[in-house]
């Protein structure tokens, strides 16, 4: 599968923006879609990740309550859309996909395939 990331972009603190990842391939739902992202001088962290029909969603704590994972299956789509938006939210952020039941998968070795990223900055 190819996954394409996009809507980053440069939005003040406590603004919104939303992420999308378009998928090609095989069929869209038999993934789980993840989200990560990577900071500059950091390592790349788990943000969250929806199971394959999208009714489990599993989040990092510093984004519960201001993040949430959905998904398009018709559309091979999955979003995140991000509220509250803070500067240490700054990182390029990665949509990844892992073939195989829904669960929670924290770790990038979960995941068989990932998009090229999508920057966000958050400015104060």
């Amino acid at each position: 599968v190819q996954l394409q990331a996009s809507g980053g972009g440069l939005v003040q603190a406590g603004g919104s923006l939303r992420l999308s990842c378009a998928a090609s391939g095989r069929t869209f739902s038999t993934y789980v879609m993840g989200w990560f992202r990577q900071a500059p001088g950091k390592e790349r962290e788990f943000v969250g990740n929806i199971g394959r029909s999208g009714g489990s969603t599993y989040y990092t704590d510093s984004v519960k309550g201001r993040f949430t994972i959905s998904r398009d299956n018709a559309k091979s789509t999955v979003f995140l859309q991000m509220n509250s938006l803070k500067p240490e939210d700054t990182a390029v952020y990665y949509c990844a996909a892992r073939l195989g039941d829904s669960g929670a998968y924290y770790y990038t070795h979960h995941y068989d395939y990932w998009g090229q990223g999508t920057l966000v900055t958050v400015s104060s």
